[in-house]
């Protein structure tokens, strides 16, 4: 009889702790998932994916009606804004489905050892005082808000919150401040300024979304902007006072020069994520991070310790939740013999703001420095579904390797770039060329019609454009 009391231990039920957890107990392996918080589903579930993306369509409805969109199509309303009901929504869309988690857990016997788990060894963990050894530990525990030196984060208080307060907050406020114009300050941003607030982001580079491809990002500033977010972009925040109920800021242009302050209601700190790698006592087991804090795997998610597997916003690459979900899934397949694969090369991106900004692979930029590229790129505005859904802005964008015509890259901003873009992901993920794009049907009117469009740029035979 073995004396480990797991054949696997997932340390953290975030997207990818709970889906490895649930896919190694259907492939027979004894299996129990650590977490500490009261609820499955880690920031994703709990703080982060779902319940902004429930603030974000409750707000979509609230500006169509408040700001005359929905007027223009002869629907006259007069909206009055029920925070406590919209924060009502958003929380029982959080409880569904980490219950659900939970379900799952206990339907394919995955027990959920509650407490945090730091390493006593290189197979044992200690969990809310209890020694537990598994044959194979897979770490899975996510990330947590970057600080920022000079800003301390208090969400009790409301005034310098980060995206856990951001979703929090008891009334609109009169001016909020973003520090950091990625995808959380974006959409946070989007989601109070559509309720009423004055929004201003700062950001220290020269353009929002890094990461993104350059038309994407230059694109998403002169939408943002006409929406009515105010950018101060190449600015650094140095300091950040709290004085009564209000923060004072002090910038500083990046390159340096002339400090200034900036008065605002709530400030939103939201410059990056780092992974959670403190408290796991790591150094017991025989590890350690990199200069990032990420513990480093193999292809197949192994550390340099056997036994120890490593998934998701620990390892190197965008921290995304279904990034780790397919991590988790090929992780417990490695472990179980088979063979799990995530492909890195092809993982979408999604920015849920209005309209959503989606891409996947290489930007335009990025493949250039491999080589010859051809770009197709098609406008929204003449798309027929984005025309009949008063939905102009936006592009959908091809980018292929010029002697093969294989797609490197797909970038797009639409109403539902963020579904369009799972044809984009699949077409890359089988080797897919322009061409055999621009020569699959699209049923019509839809918006993926676009994508169709814009392939058939890059082989020259453009119809509506």
């Amino acid at each position: 009889m073995s004396d480990f009391d797991y054949d696997v231990l997932v340390i953290g039920a975030g997207p990818g702790g709970y889906v490895a957890a649930i896919r190694a107990a259907q492939l027979g392996l004894k299996t129990a998932c650590a977490e500490g918080r009261e609820t499955l589903g880690g920031t994703c579930l709990n703080v982060g994916c779902i319940p902004s993306k429930a603030m974000l369509h409750a707000s979509e409805y609230f500006e169509a009606a408040a700001g005359g969109a929905m007027a223009k199509m002869g629907i006259k309303v007069k909206p009055e804004l029920d925070l406590d009901t919209m924060h009502g929504q958003r929380k029982d869309a959080v409880k569904g489905l980490t219950g659900g988690i939970e379900f799952l857990f206990k339907k394919n016997k995955v027990d959920w050892l509650k407490g945090y788990a730091k390493f006593t060894s290189a197979d044992t963990v200690e969990v809310a005082g209890k020694a537990v050894r598994a044959k194979n530990i897979i770490i899975a525990t996510g990330s947590s808000v970057t600080p920022l030196p000079g800003v301390e984060v208090d969400n009790a208080k409301g005034v310098i919150v980060d995206s856990t307060g951001a979703l929090e907050l008891a009334k609109v406020p009169g001016h909020m401040v973003v520090i950091g114009g990625g995808v959380i300050g974006l959409e946070l941003g989007s989601v109070w300024r559509r309720l009423g607030a004055k929004v201003t982001c700062i950001e220290f580079l020269d353009q929002i979304l890094p990461g993104m491809d350059g038309d994407v990002r230059k694109e998403a500033n002169k939408i943002f902007k006409k929406q009515g977010i105010e950018f101060k972009l190449k600015t650094k925040v140095t300091k950040a006072e709290v004085k009564g109920k209000k923060a004072v800021l002090t910038l500083e242009p990046a390159a340096g020069g002339d400090a200034e302050t900036l008065e605002a209601d709530v400030v939103l700190v939201s410059i990056g994520r780092r992974p959670n790698t403190d408290g796991l006592a790591l150094d017991k087991a025989g590890l350690s991070v990199n200069k990032r804090g990420q513990i480093e795997t193999d292809h197949d998610f192994r550390t340099n310790v056997p036994g120890i597997w490593a998934i998701g916003d620990v390892v190197p690459g965008p921290m995304l939740a279904h990034k780790a979900e397919d991590e988790g899934i090929a992780c417990a397949e490695n472990i179980a013999g088979l063979t799990g694969i995530v492909n890195h090369d092809v993982i979408p991106s999604v920015v849920y703001t209005m309209p959503e900004i989606a891409g996947v692979g290489l930007t335009e930029e990025a493949a250039k420095e491999r080589g010859e590229v051809k770009v197709g790129k098609f406008p929204m505005l003449a798309n027929s579904r984005a025309k009949t859904n008063h939905e102009p802005d936006g592009f959908v964008k091809v980018i292929a390797d010029a002697k093969s015509d294989r797609v490197l890259g797909v970038w797009c901003i639409a109403s539902v770039a963020g579904t369009m873009i799972a044809q984009a992901a699949q077409a890359m993920e089988f080797g897919a060329t322009s061409e055999d794009i621009a020569y699959t049907c699209h049923a019509h009117p839809t918006h993926s019609e676009a994508v169709k469009e814009a392939a058939m740029a890059v082989t020259g035979k453009p119809i509506h454009i």
